[in-house]
């Protein structure tokens, strides 16, 4: 079985425009050339490349990973043409600016594009998306000499990037890494050290690739205050802008992934056999500083790639239950009735009603996120845009975090729901499930940004982004004027108030002794917070879907039926969903809210000897 459905053609135009309003952003100077029409043939131009091309070879991808010989890595051909179909049609340069190249949209448009390419194959799209993201970096931070030497013929995909941060002994704990960097008189450095898990690290689908690396220069000062951040390409590249010599970055292996298995995964070595040139980005001990840049917006992108593939394993599924027929169902439930198709089956319903509420709850949460950034970077009040930017950082390791966590839960449903068919690798559920367990680890592991969201975001600038976030979802909540919505939104409530209580709590112990506790507890903050968000991103969808369903016209007087059945059942989809989401996930927190009012200590209590 296989379906081709990547998207439900009713789900990005719903996000976009309904809950959205991105037509509104072409009020604004920076997008007034464009309109609904043209972020629609993007979308559909995206649609046909992700379906024509990057779709037909996810599997075989997976079942042919790429291989090194010691000299080159080869992978399957159709990788490269996918990858030079995408980058010929621009997206790489999506966002950026008419004058650079770049076809100057929204983030929040680029990121529904996104969604095609992350539903079809994540792992090819990796090639692309890693490149968009180094080039972030670079724009920002870089010399005019660094941008003019590497940006763009990354911009073009004739250059792709990477970012090279965890090395062997040091994964998270960035402040651990030893790779060097060396001044030399003409301003460049020579790079010394190894790098492991790099995504993209080497491959022939580009002429070079520039590596971002993090390393630390001798004298700087101790932990992450010494850490710079260096650009440092695969050949280097001469003062005409042709590829000069190759410069002594050397692929030492390739490291074999559960899932996500046509990206390459490498392990790098810079400066073994030779002079590892690196160009310095920015200022001396700024590096991390400056690579969180590209790891923020890194993080919305795999949440909101976690969220697609739950998404397409939903679909997968979904169609699935409609194919299978078993059992029976009274009335009809007599041996001699014909068995009935799976999805009839109340518990078969429940589990694809958690799939579809986990992954178009995070495809929402994302695309929220990502028109944050629109409007902060479309703001014209000083005082609303840092508002937006306090918002937009609070909320990151829940983008992150919560649809890397629940698009692998709906993955995982997508297995249930075939039976013994989702467990064998005839078919595509047991790769969906493969590819997206990756989300949860890189980026910063779910547990990192638990104890970023505990300990810094919930708090800095005075709680100023929890102050915004309160105003954004009540004036939201008091704007419901339909009922079932209402209803909705009176149960999320009670939880609000909840919240700030522990709020209220945590900040009172944590210039304690008790602080300790939040370490083991984090997580249940975590949870507490990302479902009362997730719970009003669900009630924004529902009260839309319930305008929207209302304004249609009614049944056909002759036979009640209606011209427009398929658009009323997507409508009534996302208010069941919101139903199912508020009533079954929503209470599930008041066990974290009880741990964390009560200090429960059980998880930092335990000692080592005793596992």
């Amino acid at each position: 079985m296989a379906t081709d459905t990547l998207i439900n053609d009713f789900e990005l135009p719903f996000q976009l425009y309904d809950v959205l309003d991105t037509q509104n952003l072409c009020a604004s100077a920076k997008f007034a050339e464009h309109n609904r029409e043209t972020f629609d043939a993007v979308l559909d131009t995206a649609k046909k490349i992700a379906t024509d091309l990057f779709l037909p070879h996810n599997r075989k991808a997976d079942q042919n990973e790429p291989q090194f010989d010691g000299t080159r890595v080869s992978m399957i051909d159709e990788v490269k043409v996918a990858f030079d179909a995408f980058r010929e049609s621009g997206f790489i340069a999506g966002r950026y600016s008419f004058a650079e190249g770049g076809m100057q949209l929204p983030e929040t448009v680029m990121t529904a594009v996104a969604g095609y390419f992350m539903a079809a194959n994540p792992s090819t799209t990796a090639y692309p998306f890693l490149t968009t993201a180094a080039i972030n970096v670079l724009s920002h931070f870089a010399s005019d000499e660094i941008k003019a030497a590497f940006m763009p013929r990354m911009l073009t995909g004739e250059f792709t990037g990477t970012m090279a941060l965890t090395e062997p002994h040091a994964g998270s704990s960035l402040a651990d890494i030893t790779t060097t960097a060396v001044a030399q008189q003409d301003g460049s450095y020579r790079i010394k050290g190894s790098k492991i898990y790099i995504s993209g690290g080497d491959h022939e689908l580009s002429d070079n690739i520039v590596h971002l690396v993090l390393a630390k220069i001798p004298g700087g000062p101790s932990g992450v205050k010494g850490i710079s951040l260096f650009a440092v390409p695969k050949f280097r590249v001469a003062e005409d802008g042709s590829l000069g010599v190759r410069n002594d970055v050397h692929l030492t292996g390739l490291l074999h992934k559960l899932g996500y298995r046509g990206t390459t995964s490498t392990s790098l070595s810079f400066g073994d056999q030779g002079e590892c040139y690196g160009y310095l980005i920015g200022e001396p001990h700024f590096g991390l500083r400056y690579m969180f840049k590209m790891m923020n917006e890194a993080r919305i992108a795999v949440g909101f790639g976690a969220a697609m593939i739950g998404y397409r394993g939903y679909q997968y599924s979904l169609a699935y239950t409609k194919d299978r027929t078993q059992g029976r169902i009274a009335p009809n439930n007599k041996p001699e009735h014909d068995a009935t198709a799976i999805i009839n089956h109340g518990d078969v319903k429940r589990m694809l009603l958690a799939q579809k509420a986990y992954s178009e709850g995070g495809i929402s949460l994302c695309l929220y996120g990502s028109n944050l950034i629109d409007r902060i970077n479309t703001c014209e009040d000083a005082t609303l845009k840092a508002e937006l930017a306090e918002l937009l950082d609070l909320l990151t390791p829940v983008l992150k975090a919560w649809p890397s966590e629940y698009g692998p839960k709906a993955n995982d449903l997508g297995i249930q729901v075939l039976g013994g068919a989702g467990y064998t690798r005839e078919y595509y559920a047991e790769q969906f499930w493969r590819d997206n367990r990756l989300n949860p680890i890189h980026e910063g592991t779910n547990g990192v940004q638990a104890l970023d969201l505990s300990f810094r975001k919930l708090w800095q600038n005075n709680g100023l982004g929890i102050q915004i976030l309160k105003r954004e979802i009540t004036n939201d909540l008091l704007a419901i004027t339909t009922a079932e919505s209402g209803k909705l939104a009176a149960k999320l409530t009670p939880y609000m108030s909840d919240l700030h209580q522990v709020l209220v709590h945590l900040s009172k112990i944590l210039a304690t002794e008790k602080a300790i506790t939040l370490t083991g507890n984090a997580q249940a903050l975590m949870n507490i917070f990302a479902t009362i968000v997730v719970s009003w991103i669900w009630i924004r969808q529902a009260s839309k879907a319930e305008q929207l369903l209302q304004a249609m016209p009614a049944a056909n007087a002759k036979d009640g039926s209606y011209d427009n059945a398929d658009q009323r059942n997507f409508y009534q989809g996302k208010i069941q969903a919101a139903k199912y989401f508020i009533d079954w996930e929503l209470p599930t927190i008041k066990r974290d809210i009880e741990l964390l009012i009560n200090d429960n200590a059980v998880c930092t209590d335990m000692q080592a000897a005793w596992f």
